[in-house]
């Protein structure tokens, strides 16, 4: 199974990523796949840079680009793993490059919203290089991620968290979507 994990920066789906990590089960970020292809193109992990790398890819082989560059990570996982999460997803194409490369596989899409008033304050205490430094930069950020498509992975989601109130109520919903999902394998 392959666990798809979509949502607007700073929604909360490294949550999801770390609930299924606890019970053992490995993770990709396509984010780090465009993070580490920014440093092997010899250019320094700025917001400029991984967004230009970002857009670029997608120039280069499509708008499905980063998953391409995910398949062969996915299909190492799935050699030893019977459940495989791929976190970042911002596209249909990047779903569909999925389902074309493991047409065996049940996938499961599981989106995260979040207000984006609490999105903004989240990835202000974050502090990654990428996250905005004022609302002006947010926004524009945003407007990036739905022109990928990422509006469309959403609304197609199997399942829809919504992160609106404590971390601890959160964290109870992670852990029951959790068990309902791999309680279907």
């Amino acid at each position: 199974m392959i666990v798809i994990i979509a949502g607007m920066p700073g929604s909360g789906k490294s949550r999801i990523v770390a609930e299924f990590k606890r019970r053992r089960i490995p993770s990709v970020s396509l984010g780090d796949i465009v993070r580490e292809e920014t440093l092997r193109r010899g250019l320094e992990l700025t917001k400029e840079n991984v967004a230009k790398v970002s857009i670029r890819l997608r120039q280069e082989l499509g708008d499905n680009a980063v998953a391409k560059l995910a398949v062969d990570k996915i299909k190492e996982l799935l050699k030893e793993n019977r459940v495989v999460v791929v976190e970042g997803v911002r596209s249909l194409d990047e779903i569909g490059t999925f389902k074309s490369a493991f047409p065996e596989e049940k996938m499961v899409v599981v989106a995260v919203h979040t207000p984006p008033r609490m999105r903004f304050e989240r990835l202000r205490r974050r502090g990654r290089h990428d996250d905005p430094k004022g609302w002006e930069d947010f926004e524009e950020r945003d407007w990036k991620e739905l022109k990928f498509g990422i509006g469309n992975v959403i609304a197609m989601a199997d399942y829809m968290l919504v992160n609106d109130g404590s971390k601890e109520e959160y964290d109870r919903k992670v852990r029951e979507l959790a068990e309902k999902i791999l309680a279907g394998i």
